[in-house]
């Protein structure tokens, strides 16, 4: 884009804008003597042949776009910073509709390689509930157009694809939300703005036919019990809850409604919001990196509840920390370890043994830190005692870059997102995601250490790749997962955008690729492994169990003698009679004509028009509610609740077996000119099986509403 002067360039739009408000006083005021003086020239449309999601054809400024606010949100889907950006849009969107005169749009211009092919695109919009347009931006064009210089960067653009202003990095909600609000005002004073939708298209249709109940699965841990029992547990990271199962795949326990929210309640009713990390303190508790939650959840199977103990269910800002439980905020914590230490206080054991303290250690991928809460009173690193619920920062500044350091608090991470530990060395291994490389932590003295990927330039967050070899020669790329090997020698690697799976020796710091059957189809397909991020080895070091996030599975993968990997298997998940039965809802049943699915499963595809007639309305104001009951754990479905009735569009996964009956549960308060009727009923919609029927089957559902009676087409 060509500016006259650099007081004209997009970069400096917000400090202009901002100048503008504060010399004026008036906010509003100010904003709309902006416009009045705007000078940029319309950018360029989209180029021809890019691809789109969420959509059901490409968009353009001419056609789609002419008389909408448009915001770009220029965003790479590995960046946690573009992470935090999603949350804010959704709330924008819910204020101000497409028919109100704001579009959003994703452009995704991508960081890593892999980020730039349209299929991994598709799962990211997926996995992160992207509900608006997304265009692959693969060569950067509009990047480029729009001289944008980081991710993430947010540009307004008025009814004409004029510049407004340009807003860079996150925490921008407040000024975003009355940049909007006050330009649809302006430009409707000025008849701008059209209130025509637009082709909008559900992602979610494009979700495999025989998809299994897991979504983007991302952690999976396991413990074994006295009597080396094991049992295993995987964040169900897509559909909002955690699976603890046994190794043959019979699952004991569903964590969590599948609904999001934040919400501590037993083990079935209580909400998470794409959760990560879990590790095991023993074999009835379970703590969860609850990400997108900004918390620590702690699962007692005991006692059958779920309570969180750290962070509020906001997004923290603080690198330091230090207060207790709940009180201390944080952000984006992504995976846990739990490090058992030697009570430093040697005043109280004479003896010469200490008791062993619990430290929960915390790959903070937010603010680019590991942190650690402290279970019990625990004297630690130079001997300074923290008391039972401290939560702090033990290593890292807070700068995201790759930097080592004798002094932890020096050091320096790039979205650290993975972790494991050497309970033998003291040690605590680090997947730096976004500088692609393998760090070590000291948990004797603090001191960040190189082990394989990364480059020597501590700035240089770009030197990713796919070469094995020992310390900075090596390459991985946006590696997420972790796990060691039983003896303690060997750490293996989920090299998430590589698709592969490697060995370090810890020793040596070297990393290599491990060997796997060529023929292996397990997804139908020759390749592996699509995007796998986390992983643990088993009890007899035999087997790992892999999260294979974006073909939504557990795999588990049987190792020779040289850690080569000798066979694959996908786990099949299933169900005993007495897990996530539903209980019956005291709603109004109206029972729908059912549907028929192949005998192996399938994909329902559900759209809903809801009618009112009669004198019938929404009450405007109040709170409109849906939501999905399935038969039982092994079912899924995407979305499973939602607040606008306007558009409920849902994927339903079904495993193969017996027939069951979906419930569509419509809580809503609507009213007349005289009097307000809230309606409260289940739509139920039997499902069947066909040997030979369609794996994936489109069914629109009308419902009829006026003040007596609800019909169901």
């Amino acid at each position: 884009m060509d500016s006259d002067s650099e007081d004209d360039m997009l970069y400096y739009s917000h400090q202009k804008l901002s100048s503008l408000i504060h010399k004026k006083g008036d906010k509003n005021a100010a904003i709309k003597d902006y416009l009045e003086n705007l000078n940029y020239q319309p950018i360029k449309d989209f180029s021809q042949g890019l691809e789109w999601f969420n959509v059901s054809e490409p968009l353009s400024f001419s056609k789609h776009l002419k008389g909408k606010i448009v915001v770009l949100d220029f965003f790479t889907y590995c960046c946690i910073n573009c992470m935090h950006i999603i949350p804010d849009l959704r709330e924008i969107e819910k204020q101000f509709s497409v028919e109100d005169g704001l579009v959003v749009i994703g452009v995704h211009s991508a960081k890593f390689e892999n980020e730039k092919i349209s299929s991994n695109i598709l799962a990211a919009v997926q996995r992160y509930n992207i509900t608006h347009p997304v265009v692959n931006d693969h060569n950067s064009q509009m990047w480029k157009n729009c001289e944008v210089q980081c991710w993430p960067t947010l540009l307004i653009l008025g009814p004409n694809s004029n510049p407004i202003v340009m807003l860079m990095g996150e925490g921008h909600k407040e000024n975003l939300q009355t940049y909007i609000k006050v330009s649809l005002e302006y430009y409707k004073s000025k008849k701008q703005i059209s209130d025509h939708r637009l082709p909008f298209k559900s992602a979610y249709h494009l979700l495999p036919d025989l998809k299994g109940p897991l979504l983007f699965p991302g952690k999976i841990t396991k413990f074994i019990d006295e009597k080396h029992q094991e049992i295993l547990a995987i964040s169900d990271t897509g559909n909002n809850r955690i699976l603890i199962f046994k190794p043959d795949g019979t699952i004991l326990h569903q964590v969590g409604s599948g609904k999001v929210g934040f919400w501590d309640d037993t083990l079935e009713s209580s909400e998470f919001n794409a959760p990560q990390g879990l590790v095991f303190k023993d074999k009835n508790i379970l703590f969860v990196a609850d990400t997108e939650n900004h918390a620590i959840r702690k699962i007692d199977l005991k006692e059958n509840k779920v309570e969180t103990v750290v962070g509020m269910g906001v997004q923290g800002h603080d690198r330091v920390g230090g207060k207790l439980w709940k009180q201390q905020e944080i952000s984006s914590p992504w995976d846990l370890c739990i490090y058992r230490t030697p009570d430093m206080d040697m005043t109280f054991y004479p003896d010469g043994n200490p008791p062993l303290r619990e430290v929960l250690i915390i790959a903070m991928a937010g603010t680019h830190q590991i942190w650690a809460l402290f279970l019990e009173d625990t004297v630690w690193w130079k001997c300074k005692k923290y008391s039972a619920g401290t939560c702090l920062s033990i290593a890292g500044s807070g700068r995201e870059e790759n930097r080592n350091n004798l002094y932890p608090n020096s050091a320096g991470f790039a979205q650290p997102s993975g972790l494991a530990l050497c309970s033998k060395n003291k040690e605590v291994y680090i997947a730096d995601s976004e500088s692609s490389s393998v760090r070590r932590l000291s948990l004797v003295d603090g001191k960040v250490t190189p082990v394989v990927g990364g480059d020597r330039n501590p700035n240089n967050l770009f030197a990713f790749g796919d070469k094995d070899g020992s310390l900075c020669e090596a390459k991985l790329q946006h590696l997420l997962g972790l796990a060691m090997s039983k003896d303690e020698e060997t750490l293996f690697v989920a090299d998430t955008y590589n698709h592969k799976l490697k060995k370090v020796n810890i020793a040596q710091n070297l990393v290599t690729t491990l060997s796997a059957p060529t023929s292996d189809t397990t997804d139908g397909k020759i390749s592996l492994f699509s995007e796998p991020a986390g992983l643990c080895v088993s009890f007899d070091g035999k087997k790992i169990y892999l999260a294979d996030t974006n073909n939504h599975s557990i795999k588990i993968l049987k190792l020779g003698s040289d850690y080569n990997i000798k066979a694959i298997t996908k786990l099949e998940l299933n169900v005993v009679d007495n897990v996530s039965k539903n209980n019956e809802i005291k709603h109004q049943i109206i029972e729908s004509k059912p549907v028929t699915v192949n005998g192996k499963g399938g994909k329902l595809i559900f759209d809903f028009e809801i009618i009112f007639a009669n004198g019938l309305k929404l009450t405007e104001e109040a709170m409109q509610r849906w939501s999905v009951k399935l038969p039982d754990v092994t079912w899924s479905c995407v979305p499973n609740s939602g607040d606008n009735v306007k558009n409920i569009d849902v994927v339903v996964s079904v495993p193969d077996g017996k027939d069951g009956k979906i419930n569509f549960i419509f809580d809503l308060v609507t009213c007349t000119v005289e009097t307000c009727l809230p309606k409260s009923f289940i739509i139920r919609v039997p499902v069947t099986f066909k040997k030979n029927g369609a794996t994936s089957i489109t069914t629109r559902v009308k419902a009829i509403l006026d003040p007596n009676n609800i019909e169901v087409h």
